[in-house]
C-alpha cells in the first residue's frame, strides 16, 4: 500500500475504531470480544483498503464486517456453550466502559442481550449507530422491510421489559 493510502487508513482507524468497537460491544456485551471483532474487521479493511477507498464504501464495509464478525462469534459461542452458561453481559460494568456514564447501562444491555441477535443488531444499528433503515439493511444483508419488522418486534419487547419500565429515556426509543 502506498504511503498516502496507508496514512488514510491510519486516519480512518483513528476516527472510527472506537465507534466500531462500541457497536460490537452492544451486540455481544463483552469488551474483549468486541475488541477482537473490531481488530478482525480492521484487518479485513486493510487488505481491501485501496479498492474500498476508490468505491467510497469504507465506513459501510467496516460496519458490515464488524457486525458480521461479532454475530459469527456469538453463534460459535452459543453452539459450544452449555445451557445455563455465563451471559455475555457481565453483572458488573467494566470501568473502561464508555456507556458506564449512563445510569441504567446494565439494565439496557441486559435487555438487549435477551433479544434475538437479528433484532438486537437492528436496534443497535438504528438507534445507537443512528443508521437509516436502508443503511441497516445493507449492513445486515437483508431488505429494508426486514429491518423495519425486526426493529418493531425488538422495540415492542424492550418496551414491555420489566427492568426498562421506569426508564423514560428508553421508553421513547423509536417511538
Amino acid at each position: 500500500m502506498r504511503s498516502e493510502a496507508e496514512s488514510d487508513y491510519v486516519d480512518f482507524v483513528t476516527h472510527h475504531a472506537n465507534g466500531l468497537c462500541r457497536t460490537s460491544y452492544l451486540l455481544c456485551g463483552d469488551w474483549r470480544r468486541a475488541e477482537d471483532a473490531t481488530q478482525e474487521a480492521l484487518i479485513r479493511l486493510y487488505r481491501l483498503w485501496p479498492r474500498l477507498q476508490r468505491k467510497g464504501s469504507v465506513s459501510a464495509y467496516a460496519r458490515k464486517v464488524v457486525v458480521s464478525t461479532t454475530l459469527d462469534a456469538l453463534r460459535r459461542r452459543s453452539s459450544t456453550e452449555l445451557v445455563g452458561g455465563d451471559s455475555y453481559f457481565a453483572a458488573e460494568p467494566d470501568p473502561s466502559d464508555p456507556l458506564a456514564m449512563l445510569e441504567n447501562r446494565l439494565l439496557i444491555t441486559q435487555a438487549l442481550a435477551e433479544l434475538p441477535e437479528r433484532q438486537r443488531a437492528c436496534v443497535v444499528l438504528r438507534y445507537f449507530d443512528e443508521l437509516s433503515v436502508d443503511e441497516t439493511a445493507e449492513v445486515l444483508g437483508c431488505r429494508p422491510g426486514t429491518v423495519k419488522s425486526q426493529t418493531l418486534r425488538a422495540l415492542d419487547k424492550l418496551r414491555l421489559h420489566p427492568a426498562l419500565a421506569d426508564l423514560t429515556d428508553f421508553a421513547g426509543l423509536g417511538g
